[in-house]
């Protein structure tokens, strides 16, 4: 139980990051690209699995759109990325395999899972675009954040955090 508590602080943590890091994003065609949310499902997935990086991806997502700091299409792209690089890392424990499935949910994945929630929930106008157009911007968000907490992983490694961190969880 002691365990689960900590995970669900540092996931409380993380999903408080991603919301206030959410006001430094910049708009990329129809969609705000905010790399800080990248960055933490990384560091979810590396901390705390992929159930704890699934979460904490929804509620900041769901934070962001109450908030008005984000649109819906921070679901998909977040999720996704979060959960692939969850399953990536816990099944192989490579960071970089770890980053690469980050980018590849929430780039490819997410940015395809938009098109039908454009077209669903913000209307036909976004839905003019092609089913292709979110890739290009949500790449350039998660491949921005995925590096950022691929360094932070990396430091957190050398300095032996990332071991003490897996001992007390």
């Amino acid at each position: 139980m002691k365990n689960q508590t900590k995970k669900l602080c540092f996931a409380g943590i993380f999903c408080a990051i991603a919301v206030v890091g959410s006001m430094f994003s910049f708009p990329i065609f129809g969609s705000k690209c905010a790399p800080v949310q990248h960055a933490v499902n990384v560091l979810c997935a590396v901390l705390l699995g992929p159930a704890y990086g699934l979460g904490a991806a929804f509620v900041a997502s769901l934070l962001r759109n109450l908030l008005g700091l984000g649109s819906l299409l921070a679901f998909p792209g977040s999720m996704i990325g979060a959960l692939l690089s969850g399953l990536a890392y816990k099944y192989s424990k490579k960071l970089w395999l770890t980053v690469l499935a980050e980018v590849f949910g929430t780039g490819i994945l997410g940015g395809l899972c938009a098109y039908p929630i454009a077209i669903a929930f913000m209307g036909k106008q976004a839905g003019d675009v092609a089913f292709y157009a979110y890739v290009i911007p949500f790449l350039i968000s998660t491949a921005v954040g995925a590096v950022i907490a691929g360094v932070l992983v990396t430091m957190l490694q050398k300095t032996g955090a990332l071991k003490m961190f897996a001992e007390q969880s």
